[in-house]
């Protein structure tokens, strides 16, 4: 079937036996905003929802998990989907699609090469990611606009073009967006970021994908996505005092590990879910992406039935109350791993340094630290970021500032505060935690990622200083904050971050431990309280939001051959059908190696839209095993040492291809695509390793990479830098069989290796192709 057909087919399946819903009149005056910014979500379709998933209940004749539910809604062909947990592919038509700046300049790009006339699913791109923290929220707001001026345009009459709407930068962080605007029990969305699962929180199914994913949905064909498995989370008693919902994320990320969701939903329930604002469990889901999760979700309640209301959608509240049994899990479903947490035992954590999954009790890291030579000295406590930004989450904050304040005391570190939207700075603003949080010592920086991402003009130490930072982030990985890889980043609740920046550092207990006022007097702060939603409503603050015209095929896009921020995409070459021999090893990768690792952030954000530049960045933070080193590795062709996107430069120039062998959990972190498409640009042909991330497995796949995993991964060991490897077994390339390598040493002595891959039927076309997007214009001809 060709995209164009397909397109007609989801944009009548989108109308057909939807219910139209519209946003309150009494919303729309207070928010002095336009309808459209609404009219996307407003086709919500339980209808089908619920036909397909008594299709699916009927021939598996099991009840179904929540998650099973909202997935196998999406199905595209409900009556004939293979469904095994863990092992099929599914075929998805999710509703809508979102993108971040950062990633949506690629996502639009690939869009713009398929020829497509306007996307198929109601999409938005988001202005979150490249703005800078450096003075405040006004001034670096100003400047991002200046600097990024030309991106921000791409970006605006791409989207006017091709009927994507535009939200404008300060207009606040993509997942916080997509909370107040677009979530909605029961919807499917995908989003080119790995925090999308945030939307769980609103009992949605909101996956982080690539570009190039993104690119199949808003192209109308359907998105394929391994059937997955179901952890079940059962939370029993209620939150209180200091802990937060952020200590259950980082209590269940002690639990499973960095890898331990990858390839499976995690699925909240149980009595204890009803002690948890909506927000909360979207910071619970949000940082579900630090365990390797697919994504994760709670069940509609009445938490999520005020926040929709709250947020001028209570029609679609009355809509779910109406099918709220399929807004929650069967009786008697089934997980294929539980865990419970008592939420009466469950104490205030916090986890890092260098890793999500560093799991500490509050009481017990200043010994660790200790212990361990970490930095006691809190230089730096950031709150804010997609995953704790929320009004409750500002309100306890505040409510922690106000007594030392009230004390005469402020922060001893420097304390920084995101919004995470517009709306949400407008009404702390307006309710006043904003002036208590400055007048503790706080500065207010824009509503977008900022420090989280790397986003931060850093200042108060030098790079290689060993310093300590607490955040209320999600992610710590090395340098990923500040691009010093001797700051020890802490992630923890906002609530403790406020109070660790008070004390000044990590050594401090408030459930036990004294602070000292001006005037000698010992106090002890009380458990922080905020109120889960404003008594007067939401200030939504300015209008941010740009819908696009009904038909923009008269709309100029424009990219400059000059420029050195954006790059039409030249396709990428297919695969010449024959085995390939005598690929060099271009690094054997050693230990941790995320997509920070791989493609990082930071100052190389800006050139995102433009791979030939950002691919100067490959692997540059990746540990050379031959020499413990970074960005220095030795050229075969010269014998001498050069940096990583050098030597794969000159390999390239040379027609020489190369292959990348790695550890466990490869490519984990961020979506980003970049991360693939740079090795594939740069003459990369195979990825080898113990283990892939779920994300970026996909991804490697959708530009006519070959991700391939040791089947025993001991294997590894036998690999030298200097080998020559030939990866045999092509010419029958087959789901489920494995490929061999073919180890040539410098030796002369040759061994062959089994090499596993996940590869099904239509992702080998994608690689014979030389890629997705190449496939798909060869379906359109």
């Amino acid at each position: 079937v060709t995209p164009h057909s397909e397109l007609q087919k989801t944009l009548l399946a989108l109308g057909h036996g939807a219910r139209r819903l519209h946003v309150s009149a009494a919303y729309r005056a207070k928010a002095n905003v336009s309808m459209s910014r609404f009219e996307p979500s407003s086709f919500i379709n339980y209808e089908k929802l619920q036909s397909n998933v008594d299709i699916v209940r009927k021939r598996l004749n099991r009840p179904l998990t929540l998650s099973e539910k909202i997935v196998y809604g999406h199905l595209d062909d409900p009556h004939n989907q293979d469904i095994d947990r863990g092992r099929t592919y599914l075929r998805l038509r999710p509703d809508r699609v979102a993108m971040q700046d950062a990633t949506a300049q690629m996502a639009m790009l690939q869009f713009i090469s398929s020829g497509l006339p306007r996307v198929a699913v109601p999409s938005t791109i988001h202005c979150d990611h490249l703005i800078e923290a450096q003075i405040g929220g006004v001034k670096d707001l100003a400047r991002a606009k200046e600097v990024n001026q030309e991106v921000y345009n791409f970006l605006s009459s791409a989207g006017a073009k091709y009927g994507v709407g535009f939200w404008k930068p300060g207009s606040g962080i993509i997942h916080q967006i997509i909370l107040e605007n677009y979530a909605y029990p029961g919807v499917m969305l995908i989003g080119t970021d790995s925090h999308t699962p945030n939307g769980g929180g609103l009992g949605s199914i909101c996956i982080g994908v690539g570009g190039a994913d993104a690119v199949d949905v808003m192209a109308g064909i359907p998105w394929e996505l391994k059937c997955p498995k179901v952890i079940g989370v059962k939370l029993t008693g209620t939150l209180s005092g200091w802990t937060s919902p952020k200590d259950v994320i980082l209590k269940v990320a002690g639990i499973l590990t960095v890898k331990g969701g990858t390839g499976a939903i995690v699925e909240y329930h149980g009595p204890g879910v009803d002690s948890i604002s909506c927000t909360g469990m979207a910071t619970i889901c949000n940082m579900g992406a630090e365990i390797g999760a697919t994504t994760s979700v709670f069940p509609y309640n009445h938490r999520m039935r005020t926040y929709l209301e709250k947020t001028g959608r209570g029609q679609i509240a009355a809509l779910a109350d109406e099918y709220s049994d399929l807004l929650v899990p069967d009786e008697g479903c089934e997980y294929d791993q539980l865990i419970e947490l008592n939420l009466d035992e469950l104490k205030p954590h916090i986890n890092g340094p260098f890793t999500p999954d560093l799991a500490h009790p509050v009481s017990d890291v200043g010994a660790v630290a200790e212990q361990n030579g970490w930095p006691l000295e809190v230089k730096v406590g950031l709150i804010g970021s997609c995953t704790n930004s929320s009004y409750e989450d500002m309100g306890r904050a505040a409510s922690v500032a106000k007594q030392a304040l009230d004390k005469g005391l402020k922060c001893k570190a420097q304390f920084t505060v995101t919004p995470g939207s517009e709306q949400i700075r407008a009404t702390i603003e307006r309710d006043g935690y904003s002036k208590i949080l400055g007048d503790v010592g706080g500065v207010v920086l824009a509503n977008a990622c900022g420090p989280c991402i790397g986003q931060w003009d850093r200042r108060d130490v030098k790079k290689g200083e060993k310093n300590t930072i607490v955040t209320s982030f999600n992610r710590n990985f090395t340098a990923r904050n500040d691009a010093n890889p001797a700051t020890h980043a802490f992630v923890t609740s906002p609530e403790i971050v406020t109070a660790l920046a008070i004390a000044g550092t990590l050594n401090f207990n408030p459930e036990t431990d004294f602070l000292t006022a001006p005037n000698g007097e010992k106090f002890k702060l009380d458990p922080p309280n905020g109120d889960e939603l404003p008594a007067k409503d939401f200030d939504p603050g300015q209008d941010t939001y740009q819908h696009p015209p009904a038909d923009g095929s008269s709309m100029k896009v424009d990219v400059s051959p000059q420029s050195n921020r954006l790059q039409l995409l030249e396709p990428f070459d297919k695969w010449s059908g024959k085995d390939l021999e005598d690929l060099r090893v271009l690094i054997k990768v050693k230990g941790k190696c995320t997509t920070d690792h791989i493609s990082a952030a930071g100052p190389w954000l800006k050139f995102r839209g433009h791979l030939d530049n950002i691919s100067n960045n490959m692997l540059i933070g990746a540990v050379n095993s031959e020499n413990d080193a970074v960005n220095k590795i030795k050229n075969h062709l010269t014998g001498e040492y050069g940096g990583v996107p050098d030597v794969a430069r000159h390999y390239k120039a040379n027609s020489v291809s190369w292959v990348v062998v790695g550890d466990d959990n490869y490519g984990e972190g961020s979506s980003r695509e970049h991360a693939a498409l740079e090795p594939r640009h740069l003459g990369g042909r195979a990825i080898i390793v113990k283990s892939f991330a779920r994300i970026h497995e996909t991804n490697l796949k959708k530009q006519g990479l070959l991700p391939l995993t040791f089947s025993n991964p001991s294997d590894y060991d036998k690999i030298r830098p200097d080998d020559k490897i030939s990866i045999r077994g092509l010419e029958t390339f087959t789901p489920g069989k494995p490929l061999s390598a073919v180890v040539k040493h410098s030796d002369g002595s040759e061994e062959t290796l089994e090499l596993n891959h996940s590869f099904n039927e239509t992702q080998i076309e994608w690689f014979k192709a030389g890629s997705a997007l190449n496939r798909m214009k060869e379906l359109q001809h």
